[in-house]
């Protein structure tokens, strides 16, 4: 009954992320600008002064997509290509008090045979990302990333700018990206429960995940917890935010791969008191990718370091561990960083996989101080 419970919260907290979808006006671009030529014999369109984004305003060199054999979209459908100093924009009203905002973005390749991809910005007046297309995190050409876009409140504008970045001198030798399916997606600060001392351990709170993909979202480096797509975690290196439809998940609806080396998440936390104990349960498996191999993790609670191996046959596997320090004065660090990852046989670098992370004050410890106490007190009476 208690794990049905959990099961239906978490459900009935996605639901209400979702209700943020609408916010924004044409975010996957499916309805045209205006004064588009009929029976177009290219995917790109190259608009100008005479055409308008429903939903969006434009500057520089930007073009409309349709897919086609040389452009693969995530729906099959249309795309905006920003080229050079290209930039989109659109400002929302926030719909709620507080709220926080994380943006899912889909980049796809804009050419062939280019000697580099552009990269591109997205900013909000509390956030600013960069991202380019490295096609090795997923079978697909086109990869999706989860950026925070920041915490407003009630009916204050936001203002979403997603712009090109030039990476070369020749900026005709650059593929230019192509960018798709925006989801945003929003929800309240969390608070802090009794059963987990950790915010968000099981990572249900993240980007959103775009309904026909298998790929799941990857989340690049952010070295601040508050400032992370993945809530209350800081991001090292790449990992990849996985979803229970289409990977492996040990428990509820979302989980994290790391999928490059010396990366991982952490975060830290501030409720412990110095010289208690404390358990910090976890579980590391595979995400049923086809990612084989041994790999090595790294867990730090408090002062405590330890490795734990992971041995991966791709298809979907778990274990729980757990570990028991005693908090130092201070803040204490949570992390997990994972050595070494390793590649499908279709070359998609995988690696180990995190969830259901959960600290909580030692039970043992407790019963260990009482039965100190008690054989001290007996000590006493016997020899009173």
């Amino acid at each position: 009954m208690k794990m049905q419970l959990e099961i239906l919260l978490v459900q009935v907290l996605f639901a209400g992320l979702a209700s943020a979808a609408d916010i924004l006006q044409n975010p996957d671009f499916e309805s045209p600008p205006t004064n588009l030529t009929p029976n177009r014999s290219t995917p790109f369109v190259l608009l100008n002064g005479n055409n308008t984004i429903p939903g969006w305003t434009f500057e520089g060199t930007v073009q409309y997509v349709t897919a086609s054999q040389t452009i693969r979209l995530p729906d099959n459908g249309h795309a905006i290509q920003l080229a050079q100093d290209g930039r989109i924009n659109q400002t929302f009203a926030a719909n709620g008090d507080d709220l926080i905002y994380i943006l899912t973005l889909t980049l796809a390749p804009g050419g062939q045979n280019c000697s580099a991809n552009a990269n591109l910005v997205a900013s909000a007046p509390d956030s600013h990302g960069v991202y380019s297309l490295k096609q090795h995190y997923g079978k697909e050409t086109w990869e999706s990333y989860g950026h925070y876009l920041g915490s407003w409140g009630q009916d204050e504008p936001i203002n979403l700018v997603i712009q090109s970045q030039s990476t070369e001198s020749d900026d005709n030798s650059t593929c230019w990206p192509v960018i798709d399916m925006l989801l945003l997606k929003s929800s309240k600060t969390l608070v802090q429960g009794n059963d987990n001392l950790l915010l968000n351990g099981g990572f249900e709170f993240g980007p959103d995940f775009l309904s026909n993909s298998t790929e799941g979202v990857l989340l690049e480096s952010a070295p601040s917890p508050i400032q992370s797509a993945l809530q209350q975690w800081s991001v090292i290196g790449t990992v990849k935010y996985i979803d229970s439809k289409h990977f492996y998940v040990p428990k509820g609806n979302a989980a994290i791969e790391i999928v490059s080396v010396s990366a991982g998440i952490q975060t830290a936390t501030t409720m412990l008191t110095e010289g208690s104990a404390y358990n910090l349960d976890f579980t590391l498996g595979d995400a049923k990718d086809a990612c084989e191999g041994m790999f090595v993790v790294r867990v730090q609670a408090g002062s405590l370091v330890q490795n734990f191996t992971v041995q991966s046959l791709g298809t979907g596997s778990a274990i729980k561990h757990s570990v028991t320090f005693k908090a130092g004065s201070g803040s204490t660090p949570i992390s997990f960083i994972s050595y070494n990852i390793n590649q499908t046989k279709d070359g998609v670098f995988c690696g180990p996989l995190i969830d259901d992370v959960v600290l909580r004050a030692s039970h043992g410890f407790k019963l260990q101080l009482r039965l100190e106490i008690l054989i001290y007190a007996l000590v006493l009476v016997a020899i009173l």
